[in-house]
């Protein structure tokens, strides 16, 4: 049993035009940079962003936005040079089967599915409560939960993911051009915001920049639980604010940028990949981290830090209502509903894709990969996604869970960043048509920073992470290993060798060399 074990590029590629299990080739450039903004301005800029600001960084927030871009823009150059490399459905675990092996590629694969569909169910939930504000603010009353047999059931998830199930399962590039229509206004209401709160900025409120570092009140066991898991490792007493105050934030933020390595699980429906990918992932990258900055900017200089902090929950609508500007306010809450929409949408596509990927290499069931003959697009696969993450968002409270979306892009940033060392090695004769500047460095320092911003991630993160990780390993060596079919191959090249000569050569001469043995 090698559970190291890699699969060619070219094998890769082959699988891709497998029938009945082949994506169709529709989407633009223009398509994939709405795609990445769709799904990053949306709770990035709503939410997470006064989160962070409140009670992690204050209104030195802004550089822990510029440290998640800086991150995510160098991750990013790893995943658009193995895109133009292997341009296939499945993203981050495609990239490491191909450099790393099997056994690796699961765990990456089981991350980007905890990363996918958690972040698709938390973003659903919050559809659901922003729509009876929405109600609530026409002086509708409609509660986001309804309370069925003793249960609360958010009705919002289940409409919202039921639509974009449907719009998905009748074509990739339909549910594109509808994004588009959604990200444009969300786009306009973003840039509402950054005028309006402009006009309210005092800059008292940006003293002190970086807040003085203070423990947190009442420190207990909750509370180390709370705490970053590098201040567990380091002994520190649980605090916030200051210079570690700044990078919690950016680890926070992060789930802002999460976008962009869900483009990359489009290659395989990309029109011209290798230089689509690129021009889509880095247009993307550029407006979104411009608007975050612009959007923290007026948020701290409206208000104080510390007076969001008296928030429970704070978000921009907090800041206009603050400032006593209630019909900024509700801009904001139809924005916010608008810009939840469409990361919805891209996220539930994703994940379908990232499972597409492993089926099709028989590590989860061989029937999910299927493909409609009709629109080329996985519409059984489609639908079970859908119907999962609706469950979860309208039946638990996957609040809890908000950080695990971090945790398992991040560690899958780590494997692509490591993976372009390895791919550069094994394979110099590759001429990918973008490659990382710098090539023996950046992915280094790419790798580095993801692992420190995971370490900035809470103790229960990393407590549900080392769950889910070991229930992954189970389901590999239980399943997976044995249904590869990687496992298959190389066990008909064994029988071919101990075969008489001449008995099945041609046989033996498809099963080397498709693959490739570490």
């Amino acid at each position: 049993m090698n559970i190291f074990r890699t699969k060619s590029i070219e094998q890769s590629i082959a699988d891709a035009d497998e029938p009945g299990r082949k994506l169709k080739r529709s989407l633009s450039t223009w398509d994939l940079m709405i795609m990445g903004v769709a799904v990053a301005v949306g709770a990035g800029i709503f939410s997470v962003g006064a989160k962070a600001a409140a009670n992690f960084a204050g209104p030195a927030v802004t550089i822990s936005f510029a440290i998640a871009a800086v991150t995510c823009a160098l991750a990013i150059m790893c995943y658009a040079e193995f895109a133009t490399a292997i341009p296939v459905a499945g993203s981050a675990y495609v990239f490491t089967y191909a450099t790393m092996g099997e056994v690796l590629a699961w765990i990456i694969g089981w991350n980007l599915i905890l990363e996918l569909f958690t972040a698709a169910a938390v973003i659903a939930k919050y559809w659901g409560i922003y729509l009876s504000k929405v109600f609530a603010l026409m002086g509708v009353d409609v509660p986001p939960a309804l309370n069925v047999g003793g249960v609360d059931l958010y009705w919002g998830a289940f409409l919202i993911v039921a639509i974009f199930t449907v719009l998905l399962v009748l074509g990739t590039k339909l549910s594109a051009r509808v994004g588009n229509v959604f990200t444009i206004i969300k786009i306009a209401v973003v840039l509402f915001v950054i005028i309006v709160g402009f006009s309210y900025v005092k800059f008292s409120n940006f003293t002190p920049f970086v807040p003085a570092s203070q423990p947190t009140a009442g420190a207990g066991a909750g509370d180390v639980m709370k705490q970053s898991f590098f201040g567990f490792l380091t002994g520190a007493v649980p605090a916030q604010y200051g210079t570690l105050g700044i990078f919690a934030g950016a680890a926070l933020v992060f789930f802002a940028f999460i976008g962009f390595d869900v483009v990359a699980t489009s290659a395989e429906e990309v029109k011209n990949p290798q230089k689509t990918l690129p021009r889509g992932i880095f247009s993307g990258l550029a407006v979104v981290t411009l608007l975050y900055i612009l959007v923290s900017l007026a948020l701290t200089g409206m208000v104080s830090y510390a007076q969001l902090a008296q928030e429970k929950n704070p978000t921009l609508t907090t800041a206009f209502e603050a400032v006593g500007n209630t019909d900024a306010a509700k801009v904001i809450a139809f924005g916010s509903l608008i810009g939840l929409t469409t990361v919805i949408m891209v996220l539930l596509m994703g994940l379908s894709r990232v499972v597409l990927a492993m089926s099709r290499d028989g590590l989860l069931p061989r029937a999910l990969s299927k493909t409609s003959a009709k629109r080329s697009t996985p519409a059984r696969l489609q639908i079970i996604c859908g119907g999962a993450v609706a469950l979860v968002a309208g039946l638990t409270n996957v609040d809890l869970l908000e950080e695990m979306i971090n945790i398992g892009t991040l560690s899958a940033f780590v494997m692509v960043s490591l993976g372009i060392l390895v791919l550069r090695k094994k394979r110099p004769d590759l001429k990918p048509a973008f490659r990382v500047p710098l090539g023996k460095v950046l992915p280094w320092v790419s790798a580095v920073l993801c692992v420190y911003l995971m370490t900035n991630l809470a103790v229960e993160t990393w407590i549900f992470f080392a769950i889910w990780l070991v229930i992954g390993i189970v389901i590999y060596f239980s399943y997976g290993q044995r249904h590869s079919r990687l496992n298959e191959k190389f066990a008909s090249a064994k029988a071919a060798v101990n075969t008489p000569a001449g008995e099945d050569e041609t046989h033996r001469g498809t099963s080397e060399g498709s693959y490739t043995k570490v």
